[in-house]
């Protein structure tokens, strides 16, 4: 998605991804996952759009993924979905639960910190169940497998693709099974569209949320925890500079999370300079 900069951003459309949805993969049921006014944008978002493009809102949406060493076709993808008809969100909470509490104490034994990634986005599509995007799914998951080798991964991106999480809070409730931060930032838009912002200029507030997870490192040495420095990165980021013309996965690119890191690195030396108050 090109920004005012010149550079390109990831960007979930919702727009387009329920016009897909409803009217060039035609998912069973898919009108009882949308709003009446939703559908009606959907609808004529598809009518502006010419075949080539549909062909290639369909490469886009689900003819390659990662970790998958093959790409679905219109008919995969629809068997793929049907494999999950009978599958409910509380079938698959228990499925999630089985397989962390089992592999939680091979992690136990082997001195291992687990750290599950949520889901991105944070809220359902093509009618699959989602049970890893809210705060209330962390305390479910974290209740079911009480040990502390079972964490999460903090990504302030996917987390924040849900208006519904306060990633602050989040940090402040779960930090001591923080174990990964992945550092990213979006813009959500009023109809369930959203894009990767500036690190620092989202919805999320990372200055705020450095800041916490900081507090966090800091009651770890103080309880004198090996695991103290949380590790993180800046996720994602902008294609820009000369990066635009090579071949990159989109938000992977080197300069934009050169200047995301950059950027984060500040905010903690300044986290830092006020706690020793080296500034007012």
């Amino acid at each position: 998605w090109r920004l005012p900069n010149g550079g390109t951003a990831l960007r979930f459309d919702a727009a387009d991804y329920a016009a897909y949805d409803l009217f060039v993969l035609k998912r069973e049921d898919a009108e009882a996952d949308y709003a009446p006014e939703q559908i009606e944008a959907a609808r004529a978002r598809f009518a502006a759009m010419a075949p080539e493009t549909a062909e290639a809102l369909e490469r886009t949406l689900i003819d390659w993924l990662p970790a998958r060493d093959f790409a679905y076709d219109r008919t995969s993808f629809r068997r793929a979905l049907a494999g999950y008809k009978d599958v409910g969100v509380e079938t698959m909470r228990d499925n999630l639960i089985a397989f962390v509490s089992e592999i939680t104490a091979t992690a136990e034994e082997e001195g291992v910190r687990l750290a599950i990634h949520p889901d991105d986005p944070a809220f359902p599509i093509f009618g699959l169940p989602r049970v890893f995007s809210t705060a209330e799914d962390v305390r479910k998951l974290f209740a079911a497998v009480p040990s502390p080798a079972c964490g999460i991964t903090l990504c302030a991106g996917s987390f924040g693709s849900n208006p519904r999480n306060d990633l602050v809070a989040m940090a402040r409730e779960f930090g001591p099974r923080v174990h990964f931060v992945h550092l990213r930032n979006v813009r959500r838009e009023p109809d369930g569209s959203f894009f990767e912002a500036e690190h620092l200029g989202g919805d999320v507030d990372l200055i705020a949320l450095v800041a916490e997870l900081m507090n966090e490192e800091k009651r770890r040495r103080a309880e004198g925890r090996a695991d103290a420095e949380i590790p993180m990165r800046p996720d994602h980021g902008h294609l820009l500079g000369d990066d635009r013309m090579k071949r990159m996965n989109p938000g992977y690119s080197f300069i934009g999370r050169l200047k995301g890191l950059a950027e984060l690195r500040g905010v903690m030396q300044t986290v830092e300079a006020f706690r020793a108050g080296r500034v007012g």
